[in-house]
């Protein structure tokens, strides 16, 4: 048996070092012959014989199509139809780490050679000035339950200091930055106020600008852009209607192609007999559509008469529209969750608009899709996973200060397990965002527009953000149960639905964008396989077919082998110790989500793009492995610190139950019950062997949150903390640092009143009573005074006259006790 044993180290060398499948029959055939006569007997000439015939087939091209062609032809009738909206969106954009993820073999040194991201000077600049400069002005109860609106003061400074302008490039006058930056504008506005962020980011993300940048005629670029980053313009992008929401591709919004006659709203010059569209539009849900001047307008674009030389029916199409253009109605609003930024509807009726209005001008008619598909893959890394990481800090903060200064029962609730098992998810989450967005961050930068990514983003940061401001508000209790400025927290929880629904619903994006994207984009062959099969091109389809039989192969050994071994035994890990068994296990995963992939594409077909259920947990799958090596990255990038660690193990951990669970619910609802039972065997060979993390790696992280030190502060930074102690999250930390300083002075008063030293009735009068008696120091006195009074301001709610429109601004100085 020790040939057959050799055997065995053959096959998993070559499931290793992925072999085509010419090699793997001559293996195969090996070692089935060994196992048929074992070691010393004669091995079988006829099995020999069949395998080496087989793999001198595969081997020949023009022999092995022969075998293949009966598989195209089944392929090319079994494979889904797909719409053109369909086809446009799984080719936009590009495939990047996810496509390593999808490998069954992530290359680990490709990911640690990706630059950190980092600021210019310029950017940092801009950050400590400008932004600083703004969330300083912003008073987030008064903008939202007062005057529903940004003040003028904040609109003309966001206007005059470039904010509106953040994408666009200098030669245009805007400001050129980096992704990565304009993530942590738009973080650093959030942990203030909302609506203002919202306010900053939708310019720079799906929008005018950001069409105009990539598609735009020169003429197009020259007159906007410099308006737009002066904010001379304010823009906005109108393509969601009450009938097509999630369903954007199927918007009702029509324009047809003719000659007419229009009034430049711009140059005031009228304009006869000129080649144009009357639109006809009604949009929903359109941000900063109340205030806006300039209007970007998707519709579906038909040419009966073919005056442009093409098709009738030319598709969705993008043009920008002057506000004040005849027939634009637009200034109505919404009110979405309570927010104050502006969002409202626009519409209009066979309103005339010239050709050259087209972003792009004539040639990109019927290219709006594309286009917006191709930008939505930029904004979606950036704008709601900003905002959600902006939620995780201020809950990271304000609950970790939180719970360590506020006490009952004699102890601080930071303490009691019940609060610490939500606080540790609070700092998890929050490392799991922050991680994966500026590894999507660092892939813009580079020049990628990782379309699967951004929704991966999309879905679980706002998902994560949503987790997060729950056991926040959790913990919190009553104190921002209650409504007023004082409460941090109750505007961004009561705004989580707008960040659930808003660029890609969060139940379409996981059920059916995330892996239904994925499968085809990031697969090593599946969407050459499709190409050629559309094209009919056998040749190419029998090269990624046969290559795509060896990647199958080779992800089930793979996939054995590692759950036997628990993935002990594989080469790879950049790094050793426990960081390096986290690599290991993600390589492991990484194999059996690629298996699990295939098999579900082999068993299913084209009804695997109806079972929501089973695409939204292979979703799962990938967008977990994404999570957790971001995790890693990110441990790295932070200089692989040691308190660091426990907040990386549990967000890890928890990143690895979570696939290990989506595979176990993909293989119970498998409908091929056999094949079910086969790859769970193969997946999982000791069975669900991986827990949750511990109670004891949670409650490291919550201590880490409720002290001050470095691993609190690299989970916190880049928010906006005011320096004011009378401002709700400015007296946290204060408070925080001096309940720790006066923690021994405390317990001494305790202990004197149980002693009998101290005989007064409340905890002023005993205090007194021992500086009184020279049982403590008038220093320690005045550090307790103030501990108490700023432990008091961290626990007050606010409270206001009958009419709840006064607050009372005096509530230190009502003290009772």
């Amino acid at each position: 048996m020790l040939s057959a044993a050799l055997a065995l180290v053959l096959l998993a060398t070559l499931a290793y070092f992925r072999a085509g499948i010419l090699l793997w029959t001559l293996a195969l055939g090996l070692w089935l012959a060994e196992l048929a006569f074992g070691a010393g007997r004669a091995r079988s000439p006829l099995i020999v014989s069949v395998c080496t015939a087989l793999a001198l087939v595969l081997s020949l091209p023009p022999l092995r199509r022969v075998l293949i062609a009966p598989v195209f032809a089944l392929f090319r009738r079994l494979r889904p139809a797909m719409s053109r909206t369909e086809k446009e969106a799984i080719e936009a954009g590009t495939v990047w780490w996810d496509a390593e993820l999808f490998s069954g073999k992530p290359d680990w040194r490709r990911l640690r050679s990706f630059p950190h991201p980092v600021l210019s000077a310029e950017e940092q600049a801009f950050l400590e000035g400008p932004v600083e400069a703004l969330c300083a002005m912003l008073d987030d109860w008064k903008i939202t339950h007062e005057l529903k609106d940004l003040p003028q003061d904040v609109w003309r400074f966001v206007r005059d200091n470039g904010f509106l302008g953040m994408i666009i490039e200098k030669r245009y006058g805007g400001l050129e930055f980096s992704n990565y930056a304009h993530a942590k504008v738009v973080t650093k506005i959030a942990t203030r106020a909302g609506s203002a962020a919202v306010t900053v980011m939708v310019p720079n993300s799906l929008g005018p600008g950001e069409l105009l940048q990539r598609y735009g005629t020169e003429a197009q670029k020259e007159y906007y852009l410099p308006r737009l980053a002066r904010g001379i313009e304010i823009p906005c992008f109108a393509l969601t209607s009450p009938s097509a929401g999630s369903d954007a591709g199927s918007i009702p919004d029509y324009g047809h192609v003719c000659r007419g006659s229009y009034t430049d709203p711009r140059t005031g010059e009228r304009r006869e007999n000129v080649l144009g569209m009357r639109v006809s539009w009604e949009k929903r849900w359109i941000t900063l559509a109340p205030v806006a001047t300039l209007l970007g307008l998707a519709f579906k674009l038909y040419d009966p008469e073919r005056l442009l030389g093409g098709e009738q029916d030319i598709g969705i199409t993008c043009a920008l529209v002057p506000a004040e253009h005849a027939g634009v109605c637009i200034g109505r609003r919404h009110w979405p969750g309570g927010a104050a930024f502006m969002n409202g509807p626009t519409w209009g009726r066979e309103v005339f608009i010239p050709i050259e209005w087209i972003i792009g001008g004539p040639s990109y008619a019927g290219q709006g899709w594309r286009m917006l598909i191709e930008c939505l893959s930029v904004g979606r890394c950036i704008s709601l996973p900003a905002l959600a990481v902006a939620c995780g800090k201020v809950a990271s903060f304000a609950t970790g200060a939180y719970a360590r200064v506020r006490d009952q029962f004699g102890m601080p609730i930071g303490r009691f397990e019940g609060v610490d098992e939500a606080l540790c998810r609070i700092g998890g989450h929050t490392y799991q965002m922050e991680a994966a967005q500026d590894l999507a961050l660092t892939g813009l930068d580079l020049g990628e527009r990782p379309a699967v990514l951004s929704a991966v983003l999309k879905y679980h940061n706002t998902e994560r953000m949503r987790k997060v401001l729950n056991d926040a508000m959790d913990i919190h209790g009553g104190r921002t149960v209650v409504l007023g400025p004082r409460n941090y927290l109750a505007g961004a929880y009561q705004t989580i639905p707008v960040a659930i629904t808003v660029e890609g619903a969060n139940i379409l994006t996981r059920s059916m964008i995330i892996f239904g994207q994925g499968a085809i984009r990031c697969h090593p062959y599946v969407l050459r396989e499709m190409r050629a099969a559309e094209s009919g091109d056998l040749r190419e389809f029998d090269r990624a077919f046969t290559a795509h039989l060896g990647f199958i192969l080779s992800n089930f050994v793979r996939s054995l082998w590692m759950g036997l071994t628990g993935a002990r035994l594989i080469a790879g890990a950049p790094r050793s110790g426990r960081v390096g068994r986290y690599y290991r296990q993600l390589t492991r995963y990484s194999s059996a989500f690629a298996l699990l992939a295939d098999m579900a594409l082999a068993s299913l077909g084209g009804t695997l793009k109806f079972r929501e259920k089973l695409s939204a947990r292979l979703g799962d799958m990938l967008s977990g492995l994404y999570i957790a090596s971001a995790c890693l990255r990110r441990f790295e990038r932070d200089g692989a610190l040691k308190e660091d660690f426990p907040v990386l193990a549990w967000a890890v951990e928890a990143a690895l139950y979570d696939i290990q669970q989506a595979m176990d619910g993909f293989l119970a609802n498998l409908p091929n019950r056999a094949l079910a039972w086969v790859l769970r065997r193969v997946v999982f060979p000791w069975g669900l062997t991986r827990k949750a993390p511990s109670d004891r790696m949670g409650t490291r992280v919550v201590r880490a949150l409720m002290t001050p030190g470095g691993a609190r502060e690299r989970l916190t930074r880049g928010m906006h903390v005011p320096k004011d102690e009378r401002e709700p999250l400015g007296v946290l930390e204060p408070a925080l640092r001096a309940v720790l300083d006066t923690e021994q002075t405390e317990r001494k008063l305790r202990s004197l009143a149980r002693e009998g030293k101290l005989t007064a009735f409340t905890e002023r009068e005993r205090l007194a009573e021992a500086c009184d008696a020279g049982l403590i120091s008038a220093e320690e006195c005045r550090a307790v005074e103030r501990a108490r009074r700023l432990k008091r301001e961290v626990i007050m709610v606010d409270d206001f006259d009958p009419s709840l429109t006064r607050y009372d601004e005096g509530l230190l100085e009502r003290v009772v006790f």
